[in-house]
């Protein structure tokens, strides 16, 4: 049954990025925005559910080290891994000229989390600071993202009712799907006797990225790299303003200090390193994106 269910949750995650992909991008061109913003917003922050979830449940169970290694875990993920896959399927256009506003954001998100992080406590005041950087982000994306001409031979689905069933239920998909491939997943782990650690540092860690992975893979398959990028770029942005600033409101998060010592360096080099080839080289390529899994290898095998 475990093995089914594993099956099961990877045909509803392929399933639900697929969905979510077509459907975000008919409302791209359905509503003149460009397929980036869609990818920053829409995407991005869908693919973010099962962080938001597990971060808020983990901060009202007092589990903190869930709760922020979660975000900072699934923002390692997000650059190292998932744009490297994808680049490995497809050459990534790295828009830098579109794009600088919105890597000037995630920067300015890793650099005021790694502060808050530096005193042992995201408060709930660091909550408020978070979740404003959101809205001001929001408000930049849609008022630049908004106004862009029609694409030349593409259609709009017929009812305009159906691109955004289409995305919601690709939403919802994503996160069962996720859901019960994390759950089996770990389970055929521990019948093998895979170590806790090993399981926490792969299987659980790389779980909650796996809506991220699934619709960047195949935004890359379907060619549409800019909502690939954007996925990422807007998923990460939405993990340290939205997620941990909506679950410092709900709860303040004590903060080991590993975290500001060893992991955010990860995460700001990463963050450092995408912000440059985007705007130095405007591509990912492949060989890139082989670079990028040796360096995620090299992060789990430090952490095991």
């Amino acid at each position: 049954m475990t093995y089914l269910l594993f099956v099961v949750g990877l045909v509803i995650l392929v399933a639900g990025g697929e969905a979510l992909v077509r459907g975000a991008s008919a409302i791209a061109r359905k509503f003149h925005l460009s397929p980036l913003l869609i990818g920053l917003t829409i995407v991005g922050f869908g693919t973010s559910a099962p962080e938001l979830i597990v971060s808020v449940q983990a901060a009202l169970a007092d589990r903190p080290g869930i709760a922020i290694g979660n975000v900072i875990g699934s923002n390692i993920s997000n650059v190292l891994l998932i744009l490297g896959i994808s680049a490995l399927i497809a050459p990534l256009v790295l828009p830098g000229r579109k794009l600088w506003r919105d890597l000037a954001f995630m920067l300015a998100a890793t650099a005021a989390v790694w502060v808050m992080l530096l005193d042992g406590n995201i408060s709930r005041m660091d909550g408020v600071i978070l979740v404003a950087g959101l809205i001001a982000f929001l408000t930049t994306a849609f008022v630049v993202g908004s106004g862009h001409p029609p694409e030349p031979g593409h259609e709009t689905m017929g009812q305009s009712w159906k691109p955004w069933l289409m995305t919601g239920a690709g939403l919802v998909g994503l996160v069962i799907g996720a859901r019960l491939l994390v759950d089996s997943a770990t389970q055929i782990a521990e019948t093998f006797g895979v170590p806790e650690a090993v399981i926490g540092l792969t299987i659980v860690a790389v779980g909650t990225s796996l809506p991220e992975l699934a619709t960047s893979v195949i935004a890359a398959f379907r060619k549409h790299t800019e909502i690939a990028v954007g996925n990422v770029v807007g998923s990460n942005i939405f993990n340290i303003f939205g997620i941990l600033g909506i679950t410092a409101l709900i709860a303040p998060i004590p903060a080991e200090p590993r975290f500001a010592d060893s992991d955010m360096w990860w995460v700001a080099l990463s963050s450092l390193g995408l912000a440059a080839v985007a705007l130095l080289l405007n591509g990912l390529p492949r060989t890139a994106g082989l670079a990028l899994l040796a360096l995620y290898g090299s992060y789990v095998w430090l952490m095991a």
